[in-house]
This record gives structure tokens, sequence and C-alpha cells, in this order.
């Protein structure tokens, strides 16, 4: 399966200079727990970082740090792990598993933001497939039981 198929679009995104008391605010705004960090102008699309809402909690509140003076920049993780939608999910995965990333931003051909794919969004699609699997053996196990009657 591909990419783009399992990961979610819209993407909460800003550039890096702003505060993370804002991002919070984005953050909660949005309803997700990170924020994909554009390039300078933010137009072009091209993510240079994430911030999560743990980052805001470990890096700005744990240390004492006034989160309306600390800039994304500061605290964003670098170098970000990216994935293509092109690519297959178990790509994405492995590169997720050996960075030990949750969330992966995943872009077009031109090199844009497309989406992001979590960590979440893995664990729904093989539940999804369990619950396949599941619903198999049930089956084959009914027709088995009608067919000794």
């Amino acid at each position: 399966m591909k990419l783009k198929e399992l990961c979610t679009p819209d993407v909460a995104s800003c550039t890096a200079e702003i505060s993370a008391l804002h991002a919070a605010r984005l953050m909660r705004d949005h309803h997700v727990g990170d924020l994909v960090i554009l390039d300078e102008n933010g137009e072009d699309g091209t993510p240079i970082g994430i911030v999560t809402d743990r980052d805001i909690v470990v890096e700005v509140l744990a240390r004492d740090r006034d989160p309306a003076k600390v800039t994304l920049r500061e605290i964003m993780r670098v170098p970000l792990v990216i994935a293509r939608a092109s690519e297959e999910v178990e790509q994405a995965l492995e590169r997720m598993r050996a960075h030990g990333v949750r969330r992966v931003p995943m872009l077009d051909d031109d090199g844009k933001l497309a989406g992001i794919v979590s960590l979440d969004d893995l664990l729904r699609r093989l539940a999804a497939d369990a619950a396949a699997l599941t619903e198999v053996i049930a089956r084959e196990q009914d027709r088995e039981h009608r067919a000794r009657r």
C-alpha cells in the first residue's frame, strides 16, 4: 500500500519564527499534537522541521522557559525525517523505527508537503487488517460448522 492512501492530508503547519505559545494554540485549534515547520516564507510548502506538543512540554515548560519568547526554531527537530507519497507503507514504517519518530511528513512528487503519516495511522491500518483476518477465521469456522451438521 502506498503512503498516500494512508496519510492524513490536512497538515497543521507554520514557520519556525512563531513562539511555542502560539504553536500550542495552533495545535489546540487544529486538534493535533504536532506542527510541521515550513521554510521561512511558508509559501512553497517545503518542510524543514517538526515540533510536537511533547517538545513544547519537555523543552520549554519543563525547563521553565517563557513559551511566549521561545521560537519553534529553537526546539524543532532537525534533520526532519520525511517520506514520499509514492513510497510503500513498509518503507515509511522502517524509517520511523530507524529514527525513533512517531510522525513523518509526506512530500508529493514536487517536494511539497502533501500529508503526514503517524504511528496512529499505521496502527489503525494494522487493526483493520487484524479485524479482517478474524472475520476470515470466524466465517471459516461457521462454514465448517454448517457443513458438518
